[in-house]
């Protein structure tokens, strides 16, 4: 299964895993992006559930969509990206 994802997700994933040479990867860099993955991912439902109840409309879009990009990207290159992808993320240094 992760191998069909990393299909589905290669043009993001090649730009984050190309490249020669050294690389400064902290597996704590790893875990840092899945938990931001999932708090954005709460911040995204709990926007979603709290536009609902107030009625708030499209006040919402831009901000759901937003928390909801983030955390799929966290998501993807955390969850799926191989150790240079996930230290390209964090600056590479």
């Amino acid at each position: 299964m992760k191998n069909g994802l990393r299909k589905l997700f290669a043009p993001l994933l090649k730009i984050f895993e190309h490249g020669q040479g050294d690389y400064a990867y902290k597996p704590m860099s790893r875990i840092i992006l899945i938990v931001l993955a999932l708090l954005f991912g709460g911040l995204t439902v709990g926007l979603i559930v709290i536009s609902q109840k107030m009625a708030l409309g499209w006040g919402t879009v831009i901000p759901v969509s937003v928390f909801s990009a983030v955390s799929l990207f966290c998501l993807i290159i955390g969850g799926l990206g191989n150790n240079r992808a996930v230290a390209r993320v964090w600056g590479n240094r």
